[in-house]
């Protein structure tokens, strides 16, 4: 999968390239002194019939109505691990599908979001000193990007530009989240789109299902931890956490969150939680606003 991606970039990206330097009318525009400064959030991000949840793509709409409106979107989608940190497509290519066996009609679904080629440039220029950033021309947005982005911005009219995870690092990616930072001042969403509890083995769809105490505990401790924006704490996630290993198998899926949490340089700002409660039995929906 890995080459072939690599494959079809190389075949891309000349046409691509070309498209970036055609201004685009939805494209990201300037910053300007009264620019508001955008939170560093992150958003449990559902698989795909999230589409057909009306109840929580109304949540994530208010949401997103209750914030500035955004010039681009940075995303950091818990489905693209790569290293190093890789640049996705800076203008328009199909979605990823990258789901099996639901019906057909979820790959069917479209979110023609603009690119954002001055974003990727900006980007590059905050994190080339310090990192190698790659380009991967042809990866489009994948459903932890779109799907939520469908809720949020239905218009798909706010440029989006989605990035790797280059590392499980808690330290390391917390890091990355604070070179990020000044993003959200020149106003950038900086958006992590994951799950805080993610054990795919422990899934049950029986309506009302009460959580195991593992995730709510963890679901408590991540209250808890990110409320107070304690850094160290949630960088020792692994060790602190109670019910870690049954709520995360694997990690990609919580550490968004801490590219999130290093974004949000100021320690004065607020933590708060726009959307709480439980899916699918043990997933948190739990989502987090910082500033």
């Amino acid at each position: 999968m890995h080459d072939r991606r690599r494959v079809l970039s190389l075949l891309a990206a000349a046409p691509l390239l070309a498209a970036c330097g055609r201004r685009d009318p939805k494209a990201m525009s300037e910053p300007t002194s009264t620019s508001p400064t955008l939170p560093a959030v992150f958003l449990a991000h559902g698989a795909p019939p999230l589409l057909d949840d009306d109840a929580w793509m109304s949540e994530l709409r208010r949401w997103a109505d209750g914030m500035p409106r955004p010039r681009a979107i940075l995303m950091v989608s818990a489905h693209w691990t790569e290293r190093p940190f890789t640049l996705g497509a800076t203008a328009t290519v199909p979605l990823v599908y990258d789901f099996y066996g639901f019906p057909q009609r979820y790959y069917q679904t479209k979110y023609p979001a603009p690119g954002a080629p001055e974003l990727a440039a900006r980007v590059r220029a905050l994190l080339s000193p310090s990192r190698p950033v790659a380009d991967d021309p042809a990866r489009g947005l994948d459903h932890g990007a779109y799907v939520p982005l469908v809720a949020m911005y239905p218009k798909a009219d706010v440029p989006v530009l989605q990035v790797s995870i280059p590392t499980m690092d808690p330290k390391e990616l917390v890091a990355l989240g604070r070179a990020l930072a000044p993003l959200r001042r020149e106003g950038v969403l900086i958006m992590g789109s994951g799950f805080l509890t993610h054990n795919m083995h422990a899934i049950d769809f029986r309506p009302g299902a009460a959580p195991p105490s593992w995730a709510s505990e963890f679901d408590a401790w991540a209250a808890e931890t990110l409320g107070r924006r304690d850094v160290d704490a949630a960088i020792a996630y692994r060790e602190k956490a109670p019910g870690v290993r049954m709520a995360l198998p694997t990690h990609e899926h919580f550490v968004p969150v801490l590219v999130a949490l290093g974004a949000s340089a100021d320690r004065s700002e607020a933590a708060t939680f726009p959307i709480t409660g439980m899916a699918f039995g043990s997933f948190t929906k739990r989502s987090v606003q910082f500033g």
